[in-house]
């Protein structure tokens, strides 16, 4: 079991918010993340300890790991997601709205003691480089060792974010609980003036990493406003001509469109001599330059994509990112201890579902979630751009849009 450890800082202001939400929430320890490489190996021993993560054959997918979410808890909850304003205008015409005192108190009644029997993990992160004017800090608490493990492949957790942090109040406050995961319990909750999250009743990536969509994009959005700057549901690409000319491209898609497919393109044979290289595929935060340019950069340090259609002939980079240390989530598992989805080469064998039950060849059942995930660190890619963490960010030469259509567009 994990030792609980002191607090390795001495900011008062988050000292004293650890201790406010530890005494709703009522954990039985409490422990600050530092990021090291230690630390990750302890986490994951826990995590395979606790069943929450399978290991995968080490010789076919070398330091990778499975997991599988409640079923009732797959995917984001977009009609549970509210932003807090004071008035409803302010949260914007796509948004859902709560008032931020019922939601503060709706939410406070199903944490109070919801930590209970468990850990609450003290996440202390950065989105975007630690040596950009850019970089958002925020610290999540949870009690999920499932997000722990999750939100360092995705951020920068630990003493790197404390040493930004110092002795200052401008931090994010996410505060996470899985809670009885009762879908009539669940609730994702954001008070920009606040600078808070507040998560509850899901374990699932979109709702319980709070750095991810909840900080980078909802809070990052609402602070860009008021601020003259950007933060979009955007891939990011550099594209390199034959002549040698570099381009930045972004694209905006919603989920599960192509966008990652499009981040990691490999050129075709149409565009031989041409080099496409990924800076991020999903969230892009843009500004003016002084030099009047559009700059952006991608603020995650790794790819939260969908499994399913993924493959060496939709996104043969993405593969080869997947070859070692990542965590993949309510995909199918063969009886060799490797993953599959749809969309890979027919499975040799009988598999186990997503569910943890037996999937015979030939089902028209899904084998894995159609929303199944992998988590993979920056690092993977075999084409990362060089300037996928320039602190600066990249100047836009163009912006894509693009949108699902269940039919042809007239």
């Amino acid at each position: 079991m994990l030792v609980a450890k002191e607090a390795p800082t001495t900011n008062r202001h988050l000292l004293s918010w650890v201790d406010e939400m530890a005494r709703m929430c009522k954990p039985d320890r409490i422990y600050w993340c530092d990021g090291s490489d230690e630390e990750a190996r302890l986490l994951t021993e826990e995590a395979v300890t606790d069943g929450v993560f399978i290991p995968l054959d080490p010789a076919k997918r070398p330091g990778s790991f499975y997991s599988r979410s409640n079923p009732n808890d797959v995917a984001r909850t977009e009609e549970l997601t509210f932003v807090c304003t004071p008035t409803k205008a302010e949260a914007g015409p796509t948004n859902n709205w709560m008032d931020p005192e019922d939601a503060r108190r709706k939410l406070a009644a199903i944490y109070d003691g919801a930590m209970k029997g468990r850990t609450m993990f003290v996440i202390p992160y950065l989105m975007g480089s630690p040596d950009s004017p850019f970089a958002m800090l925020g610290v999540e608490l949870t009690d999920s060792i499932y997000v722990a493990l999750n939100m360092r492949i995705m951020s920068k957790i630990g003493t790197v974010a404390l040493d930004r942090l110092g002795g200052s109040n401008d931090f994010n406050r996410g505060l996470h609980s899985v809670a009885d995961c009762d879908p009539e319990r669940r609730y994702v909750t954001h008070f920009p003036q606040d600078n808070t999250i507040w998560s509850v009743g899901s374990g699932y990536g979109g709702n319980a990493l709070l750095g991810k969509k909840c900080l980078a994009l909802r809070i990052a959005s609402y602070r860009a406003k008021h601020e003259g700057w950007l933060a979009e549901h955007m891939m990011l690409l550099e594209a390199e001509s034959p002549e040698g000319e570099t381009h930045f491209i972004a694209g905006a898609f919603p989920s599960a469109s192509g966008k990652t497919n499009l981040a990691m393109l490999v050129p075709p044979p149409e565009f031989a001599g041409w080099k496409l290289r990924t800076i991020g595929d999903d969230i892009a935060w843009m500004r003016v330059g002084d030099d009047g340019r559009l700059y952006a950069v991608n603020p995650e340090f790794g790819f939260f994509g969908v499994a399913p259609g993924t493959n060496y002939h939709t996104n043969p980079n993405a593969m080869r990112m997947l070859e070692h240390d990542c965590i993949f989530t309510n995909v199918a598992l063969t009886s060799d201890q490797d993953v599959w989805w749809e969309g890979m080469d027919a499975p040799a064998t009988d598999l186990i579902d997503w569910r943890g039950k037996p999937w015979k060849r030939g089902s028209k059942e899904p084998a894995a979630h159609p929303n199944s995930r992998f988590t993979a660190p920056m690092e993977n890619h075999p084409a990362l751009s060089r300037y996928a963490k320039d602190p600066r960010g990249v100047p836009i030469t163009a912006i894509l849009f693009g949108g699902r259509r269940s039919t042809t567009v007239p």
